[in-house]
């Protein structure tokens, strides 16, 4: 496609930004349609290997199907359940948890006036109000809740989806026989998405059995909740992890005292350094090929498009960009800048292709 005769590189650049904002703003008016989508999406890529195992294994497709179908179900409503009975029985405790905090204010006033600290003691108690533990975490789970309330139509498009999935790609060779080194790409986006979010799922699944480990071993109230939210936030990049750590803490300090409240830090800190440092980066690799300042920045472009579903989703969906980026010769540099590492140059024999593109 010819970009005009009077068309600048400039102009060429402004144009491609301009499409982006209006892109970005439909994507944001259609969030409530996409969310879902997005999420059965993602849970076909999933689901697609155990549906394969059991196909394998001479089960018949509907079959499969349907018991994956009633396992997502399972857990959809176990998760609903913990969530709901949790945060009415956390609301109910929140004035005992209000009297100890204004106990351990007072205690902390009396310990710095006693060192020659003048502080006051209501600024103190504003500032660790247990009720914003409630908030946040409410807010958190209200997303979760709005999720499980769509179930049923995520549930539902999944299900076409993982009917469809084993015979998608022969007919899409069937009906474009010609395109088919144009397929690579999604082919590699499928391959790539679905095994980081298997081994992320895994992953997170061990770092939520942990946390609620440990903190049952201390006595630290509704310790599969905090669970629960460790494993949802470890899909978040970088700031999950924290953001489910400082509930738990700050009810174990009010619980226990600053004591048991340290130790439940340094057990999140211990948890979350072994897995995140050690057993993800030799599991997974080299990851998904990005950047970590654009896995950060793409965190807050993604949330702020698609809400709190757009962060847990956010590196599966730069990925994808990415792999598609670098299907054009037009768009390779941009992938190449959400790179983790820049390209490398190998010299090839004759009719190679003299550059080939590694970690970006």
């Amino acid at each position: 496609m010819s970009n005009g005769p009077g068309l600048t590189r400039a102009g060429r650049f402004l144009l491609i930004g301009a499409a982006f904002v209006v892109l970005v703003a439909g994507v944001r008016t259609a969030e409530p349609i996409l969310v879902p989508f997005l999420l059965a999406v993602m849970l076909a890529i999933i689901c697609a290997t155990p549906l394969s195992w059991m196909q394998r294994k001479g089960l018949p497709t509907w079959l499969s199907v349907l018991i994956i179908v009633l396992a997502l179900l399972g857990i959809g409503t176990m998760t609903g359940t913990l969530i709901g009975t949790s945060l009415i029985d956390f609301t109910r405790s929140l004035p005992g948890y209000q009297v100890r905090l204004e106990r351990e204010v007072a205690e902390l006033v009396v310990w710095l006036s006693s060192h020659g600290f003048e502080v006051s003691g209501q600024l103190l108690a504003e500032s660790f109000d247990p009720g914003e533990i409630l908030r946040i975490v409410g807010r958190i789970f209200t997303g979760v809740g709005d999720v499980l309330g769509k179930i049923a139509i995520i549930l539902i498009i999944t299900v076409f989806i993982l009917l469809e999935i084993s015979g998608f790609s022969a007919k899409v060779r069937s009906a474009f026989p010609d395109t088919s080194q144009n397929l690579i790409p999604f082919a590699q986006i499928n391959d790539d998405v679905r095994r980081y979010l298997a081994l992320k799922t895994l992953i997170s699944f061990a770092t939520g059995v942990l946390v609620a480990v440990w903190l049952s071993i201390i006595g630290v109230d509704y310790a599969l909740l905090w669970g629960l939210l460790a494993f949802l936030l470890n899909y978040i990049p970088s700031i999950g992890s924290f953001i489910a750590a400082i509930p738990a803490v700050m009810l174990a300090f009010l619980q226990f005292g600053p004591g048991d409240g340290t130790v439940t830090a340094i057990g999140y800190l211990v948890i979350n350094t072994v897995i995140g440092n050690f057993i993800e980066p030799r599991v997974m690799g080299e990851g998904m090929g990005l950047s970590t300042l654009v896995v950060f920045l793409s965190l807050i472009f993604w949330g702020w498009v698609l809400g709190p579903v757009g962060m847990l989703l956010s590196v599966p969906l730069t990925m994808i960009m990415k792999i598609i980026l670098e299907a054009s010769d037009d768009t390779r540099w941009i992938a190449v800048l959400l790179g983790s590492r820049p390209p490398e140059v190998v010299v090839g024999g004759p009719g190679d292709d003299p550059t080939r593109w590694v970690g970006s």
